[in-house]
């Protein structure tokens, strides 16, 4: 491709759009991390942070201050590079999954057609399964590096959680790739928006109540925050972490919390469909703004509801973690997928 043929305006769109999504990625773990604290405190019958600003809405901002202020330490028996690295990757491979997320549909600007996705590729859920696997990487590096037996202990637990769940997870989800038969994201909810089709949610129950419990282990949500469990590892893995690196382990959390969700909605919800309402019958940017809306609406319920459980469920031990996802998670999703190829086939005649 020439350098004159390439459409500089579409990729500054690109890089417009990238932008908005990472910091109001960064804003919105900011704000969930004080939800979490006010669900806790509502589940608990007490006021929850109260003291800075009013209603303590600036709580999340002193929080984010004392964590750049603090000093950063790095123990001398750890590998430099390494332990450095180890944050860094975890919040890249958290705000890497929302490059192929539809938002909503398109907006029109100075009569340009903007798609609010930075990227509609035909292998959107591969990406976001090998971006998944990556975060491994920087729960492992981390606990490695700080050459501290407990951290490395609690990578290891992480490390092997998420692979044993990231199984049954891919296993929930071929059964609604054989009914939307696309790999994109936005096919998959354009496939939900058709006439006369409904939601996947109502066609995959047992896939999605398998795909949300394997969302909880792989975020490390209770009761699966076994790589976390304070009162057993001191800390877990980012226990010799202080600062911001400490901070990017924190808010990588809560990124994966937020894009889940969204995955979430798009897989099973709909994505920006708002039910009983004809969308073609709006303007191009009302829709696409009332389709926002409603996919951040179903992005906070999900958030809500990991909260919900985090304060009611007590954890799990290790070894029934790893007998759910081993003994009960993948037969499951094996037997629903092949329930629903039965169930394709049967309705086609075959």
């Amino acid at each position: 491709m020439s350098l004159l043929a390439f459409d500089w305006l579409l990729f500054a769109e690109k890089l417009i759009l990238i932008a908005i999504i990472v910091f109001a990625s960064l804003g919105i773990a900011l704000y969930t991390t004080f939800a979490e604290r006010k669900v806790a405190a509502v589940l608990q019958d007490r006021p929850g942070p109260n003291r800075a600003g009013p209603l303590g809405l600036f709580q999340p901002f002193a929080d984010g201050l004392k964590l750049i202020m603090k000093e950063e330490i790095i123990p001398n028996s750890s590998n430099k590079i390494l332990f450095i690295l180890g944050p860094g990757l975890a919040m890249t491979a958290a705000l890497m999954t929302c490059a192929v997320i539809p938002w909503s549909s398109r907006v029109e600007f100075f009569g340009r057609s903007i798609e609010l996705q930075i990227a509609d590729i035909n292998i959107g859920i591969l990406y976001i399964f090998g971006v998944v696997s990556l975060g491994v990487y920087g729960i492992m590096i981390g606990g490695w590096a700080s050459n501290n037996k407990f951290s490395l202990m609690a990578a290891l637990r992480g490390a092997s959680q998420a692979i044993s769940y990231e199984l049954a997870l891919g296993l929930s989800l071929i059964a609604v790739l054989m009914l939307s038969g696309s790999l994109s994201l936005k096919s998959i909810v354009e496939e939900q928006m058709q006439p006369g089709n409904y939601w996947n949610i109502v066609y995959q129950p047992l896939g999605f109540l398998i795909y949300f419990i394997c969302t909880l282990a792989e975020c490390n949500r209770t009761p699966f925050d076994l790589p976390e469990a304070e009162n057993e590892l001191n800390f877990g893995y980012h226990q010799e972490y202080s600062s911001m690196k400490l901070g990017f382990y924190l808010f990588s959390e809560y990124i994966n919390m937020i894009m889940s969700s969204a995955v979430m909605a798009c897989l099973f919800f709909g994505g920006y469909d708002i039910p009983f309402l004809d969308e073609s019958s709006l303007s191009t940017n009302l829709a696409a703004g009332l389709g926002f809306l409603a996919l951040f609406a179903k992005i906070i319920f999900f958030i809500f509801l990991f909260m919900w459980i985090r304060w009611t469920i007590p954890r799990f031990r290790y070894d029934q973690l790893m007998n759910l996802g081993w003994k009960n998670m993948i037969p499951l999703a094996l037997f629903n997928m092949l329930l629903t190829g039965a169930l394709i086939l049967w309705k086609a005649g075959v």
